[in-house]
């Protein structure tokens, strides 16, 4: 898998270095004029070309004798000859490739990242996936408010450079300390206080005591998920759109979507490897505990590599390219237009916005019930998966191999995607990822429920009930995220396109107002209350299914309404109906299209 890989990765460089090249380079116009008139037409029929011929030979004069012309084989517009012409120019260079490397090490270390805090959390004594949702509640979400709050007070009195490594250094810090904290897990959590408040409260309230009781897992989860969305969605795009142009980003921003898709490949199959290494270690050494600090330790090193191409785009292009703006007197603008000021709108006025629009409040269906619906599915899942791997560097090397699989799955997704877009538009586009999580769903939470019915069959083959179950869910994790990545998020960027000024500004801030906390917190929220009445997860697994169904139920009904409403609006646009106008804008989120990953 790491070879072909490695291969694909090769072939997209020398894509955008070929494509790079042809759209730059005059080369490609004069090619234009020099084309041989009986390579214009291909046809079966040998008297079709012929017929051809005469006529594209005289509409094909006067461009010859153009081609006559010493710009018919023009030299690269810097002097290169051969395959040194095909590369982008070097000043385009020294941008794409310190940030392709930045962005592979991000997100090297975010699939790392979000593997252990999971095996830290679902595997550790007292806990399991139940404390999942009241981490992503009381922990996340008030620590993501409190960096808000650091974040503004630090970037009005740090410049640019300071302000990314004071970010970037405490990530660091803590991940490269923490195989150490780890070792003194023992001292460092209230085992004692928590197990007292175990026996004195009802069964409902072990997950909040297991996420109290191991504080330090809980931190850990913390950063780990932060850094999808403070690295990679902060530092790094804030850094990209600093320091690239606009027409260069057309060029080489849509090759980040399937390189981050390589990166998830590669850190997955790492995750694995060091996993694996438990069955050589000597008696008594804790396999979990090297394997954290191998971990780590990567982590730490490709942090470096992080602050070290920050620290060359510095120097080779920002600095310059401020020195020579200030000496003419005017501000960097990267050839960009001035950006209007984004509509900041309040809880209430968002809801009132949607209430009185149907497109965006079925726009905001879409993104609440994405949320809700692959959060239900996800915690029950790692439940499962603890059950099958109670051993943390088991469980570990399944979540490499997961990782892996939906990196490729999802460079594939990205290609089909396209082809939905061009072939059937966007309503179909629109209905793939819930009919995909509804299929998925119901057979995964089918082996949950009645997984034993099954299980003569099933030792017949040689697995169990529980196996299946881990498997279907896992099947039901990757295409779920692979249809986001490749449909649910250019159909959601896609749906403002019709809209006027106002409502993509105000439709927008409404849906991220309200539309992406209530879908990332409600299927969370849904599960502390049932987990608090039923006392447990596997307990409340048919009200989760049932809940699941409506929501999904309500997704389609969206989406159907929201395809009618959007070939309207295209209609009323450009006069032509949507399928025939709209192309898939191209993916440049990759992994991981972080907001989702808040997990």
């Amino acid at each position: 898998m790491i070879g072909r890989s490695a291969l694909l990765l090769f072939s997209l460089a020398y894509t955008a270095a070929w494509h790079s090249s042809v759209l730059r380079s005059p080369a490609a116009s004069a090619r234009t004029l020099t084309v041989e008139p009986h390579t214009a037409f291909i046809s079966p029929s040998r008297g079709a070309v012929k017929t051809a011929l005469p006529q594209l030979q005289r509409a094909q004069a006067p461009r010859a004798a153009a081609a006559a012309t010493p710009l018919a084989v023009p030299e690269p517009e810097d002097g290169r000859q051969g395959w040194r012409a095909k590369l982008p120019p070097t000043e385009e260079l020294k941008k794409i490739v310190p940030l392709a490397i930045m962005f592979f090490c991000i997100l090297f270390n975010y699939t790392i990242l979000r593997d252990t805090k999971d095996v830290l959390v679902v595997t550790a004594p007292g806990s399991s996936a139940e404390a999942i949702p009241f981490l992503k509640t009381w922990v996340n979400l008030p620590g993501a408010i409190a960096f808000t709050v650091l974040y503004g007070a630090l970037a009005n009195r740090l410049g640019r450079q300071a302000l990314f490594y004071s970010v970037l250094g405490p990530f660091l810090a803590f991940f490269g300390a923490f195989p150490f904290i780890y070792q003194l897990r023992d001292v460092l959590h209230p085992v004692g206080f928590a197990t007292w408040l175990a026996a004195k409260l009802p069964a409902g309230f072990a997950a909040p005591i297991a996420v109290f009781r191991n504080w330090t897992y809980s931190l850990f989860y913390l950063l780990a998920n932060m850094w999808g969305s403070v690295v990679v969605s902060l530092l790094f795009w804030g850094t990209a759109n600093d320091v690239v142009t606009v027409p260069e980003a057309k060029k080489y921003f849509p090759l980040f979507g399937l390189f981050a898709n390589v990166a998830l490949v590669f850190s997955g199959q790492f995750v694995r490897y060091v996993s694996g290494l438990h069955a050589s270690l000597p008696a008594g050494v804790d396999p979990w505990g090297v394997a954290l600090k191998l971990l780590m330790s990567s982590v730490v090193v490709l942090g470096g590599v992080i602050a070290a191409c920050f620290r060359y785009l510095n120097v080779a292009v920002i600095e310059p390219q401020e020195a020579a703006a200030k000496a003419a007197g005017e501000a960097l603008t990267g050839g960009a237009k001035p950006k209007k000021k984004k509509a900041n709108m309040s809880f209430g006025e968002s809801a009132r916005y949607l209430a009185s629009s149907p497109y965006i409040r079925n726009l905001a269906t879409l993104v609440i019930a994405y949320g809700m619906s692959i959060n239900l599915v996800e915690v029950t899942w790692k439940a499962k998966l603890k059950l099958a791997f109670p051993n943390p560097t088991d469980y570990s090397a399944f979540m490499g191999s997961f990782s892996s699989a939906t990196g490729v799955v999802t460079l594939f997704m990205m290609l089909f995607g396209r082809f939905v877009f061009r072939k059937w538009g966007w309503g179909t586009a629109a209905m793939i990822t819930p009919s995909v999580l509804l299929a998925t769903g119901v057979a995964f939470f089918a082996l949950c429920l009645a997984g034993n019915m099954f299980a003569p069959v099933l030792a017949a083959v040689g697995t169990t009930p529980l196996m299946l179950a881990v498997f279907v869910g896992a099947a039901q994790n990757i295409m779920s995220k692979a249809a986001k990545y490749s449909l649910f998020d250019p159909c959601k960027e896609m749906a403002y396109i019709p809209l006027d000024q106002e409502q993509k500004t105000k439709g927008k801030a409404a849906v991220d107002v309200i539309g992406g906390p209530l879908g990332k917190s409600g299927g969370s929220l849904i599960q502390q209350a049932l987990i608090v009445v039923f006392g447990s997860l596997a307990a409340s697994t048919p009200y989760l299914a049932a809940i699941l169904g409506v929501i999904i139920f309500a997704w389609i009904g969206a989406a159907r309404g929201l395809a009618v409403q959007f070939e309207e609006k295209m209609e009323e646009m450009d006069g032509t109906p949507s399928t025939a106008t709209v192309d898939a804008p191209p993916p440049t989120e990759g992994a991981p299209s972080i907001d989702a990953e808040a997990k």
